[in-house]
């Protein structure tokens, strides 16, 4: 989203996808009307900072922070927003005033504000809770828009993996915030709190959706709910015709995600890279939009499986997609749109996947540094289709001119001031080569100790704590005064 979009927004006007609020110094309540109002019927953008009249007369710069804690905050408390959203702002500069842009995509189910049912009607946020023709209405566009909410109700916790599970969702959950309320909640009240278990209003059928079981079935439940179920892996760089090496998962999604990202591991480079002082794998975080991208978003009905090909200069991944646009995506102007929005909420939830929209900005930010200036290609159709380019690290006979192993260290060596800075810095109190080389992200002990330890030591930089015994499995290293 940048400021030329956001002025066409502004010149369109309010209306079934678009809503102003002025909004100076702090947020009124009917952000979050218009908030579920949005999520109940086509989603919209929310603009902070302009008047009803189109006037952009900007947000106090000194109160955006605290707006934007106040709304996440709201957005994550059930006693105001039902189920919690995962939203975020992005500021936009318009002829010196700072605009707050919130982009709210549709909803799976049904999202109520302070416990009221709200849809949108034109450039109005309707209160139809006591309506109830219409909010039936809004309940049954809700089931039958999203695969992931057919529900199952002979499915039961016997032939799902809930109880083996759990821990390691809890200790996901912590991982990503400390006091997450899931920490303390009962298996079904997470499976409730995560929509996972729903009563059907009409009915008052009770039972898990399909999400739940793709998230927790056993390998068998899955397939008996959902027969296209598959992620296939394949590597293809000599045997162009078949493949090199391959995997097809069939496991639940909380286990498949560790499998695919393990293959793409196995069979890419990962170089060393600093970001600010911190070791970071950018091949890593650009897995990770590949695979939360495959595994959320793609549509379940479909028997058509999802595929991620790595070939000798690219990451080709595609699977069956409930499209809204066609062709290739553009990072400046396109919207972001859930098409599994109980699954993606779950994968922020474990910290497998970032808030809705980020994916994309994080591909085009890393994926120049990783590839060698070269840009990803999303492609959307009735297939999505996410290209990825690779490091030019393969001969034109198909052969390797650079080992995948020696990439991350000579990369590393065109960094090493910068490194020799930050161990300098972590070695202030005694460290082992060990805790150094994970501290800075190394992996082979004979090229660090030769081209980055030793060079330090021989300035006098670092100094042995047992310097009559260089070798000793005890030895640890600190900075010279």
């Amino acid at each position: 989203m940048d400021a030329k979009t956001i002025k066409e927004l502004i010149k369109e006007g309010e209306g079934f996808t678009i809503e102003f609020k002025e909004s100076h110094s702090e947020l009124s309540g009917s952000v979050y009307e218009t908030v579920c109002s949005f999520s109940n019927r086509y989603g919209g953008h929310l603009l902070l900072g302009v008047t009803n009249e189109g006037e952009v007369v900007g947000v106090n710069p000194n109160s955006a922070e605290d707006m934007k804690r106040s709304f996440i905050n709201t957005l994550n408390n059930r006693n105001k927003i039902s189920p919690p959203l995962f939203l975020e702002h992005i500021e936009i500069e318009i002829d010196g005033k700072l605009i707050l842009y919130v982009y709210v995509p549709i909803s799976s189910l049904p999202i109520t504000c302070s416990g009221r049912l709200f849809d949108r009607n034109n450039d109005a946020d309707i209160d139809i809770t006591t309506n109830t023709v219409m909010a039936a209405e809004l309940y049954d566009r809700k089931r039958n828009y999203f695969t992931e909410r057919k529900m199952f109700p002979y499915v039961n916790e016997n032939m799902l993996r809930i109880s083996e599970l759990m821990p390691k969702v809890r200790n996901m959950t912590q991982l990503r915030k400390a006091d997450h309320p899931w920490i303390n909640m009962t298996d079904m009240e997470i499976m409730r709190s995560a929509d996972l278990y729903e009563t059907d209003p009409m009915t008052g059928e009770e039972g898990y959706n399909l999400a739940a079981v793709l998230l927790f079935g056993k390998d068998e439940t899955i397939f008996s709910c959902c027969p296209g179920y598959i992620t296939d892996c394949i590597l293809r760089r000599e045997n162009i015709d078949r493949y090199d090496d391959r995997l097809m998962v069939t496991a639940n999604l909380i286990e498949a995600y560790g499998q695919v990202l393990n293959f793409i591991q196995k069979h890419t480079p990962d170089p060393f890279y600093l970001e600010g002082v911190q070791a970071v794998s950018i091949r890593d975080k650009i897995a990770r939009e590949i695979i939360s991208n495959t595994l959320c978003h793609r549509e379940y009905s479909s028997t058509i499986p999802a595929r991620i090909v790595i070939e000798d200069n690219q990451i080709v991944a595609d699977n069956w997609n409930r499209s809204n646009l066609y062709g290739k995506l553009n990072p400046k102007t396109f919207t972001p749109n859930p098409k599994n929005p109980i699954l993606a909420r779950f994968f922020v939830n474990i910290n497998y996947a970032d808030v809705l929209g980020s994916g994309m900005r994080n591909l085009y930010k890393y994926t120049p540094i990783y590839a060698n200036g070269k840009e990803p290609e999303l492609i959307e159709g009735d297939i999505f289709k996410t290209i990825i380019p690779l490091p030019d690290f393969f001969a034109k006979d198909g052969t390797k001119s650079i080992k995948i192993d020696q990439v991350s260290d000579q990369v590393s060596d065109q960094v090493s001031d910068q490194v020799a800075e930050k161990i300098l810095c972590f070695c202030k109190s005694p460290k082992s080569k060990a805790e150094i080389m994970e501290f800075t992200g190394y992996r082979h002990k004979t090229h660090f100790s030769s081209n980055i330890l030793k060079p330090l030591i021989n300035e006098g930089k670092l100094l042995l704590t047992i310097p009559h015994k260089p070798t000793s499995r005890l030895q640890k290293y600190y900075t010279s005064s």
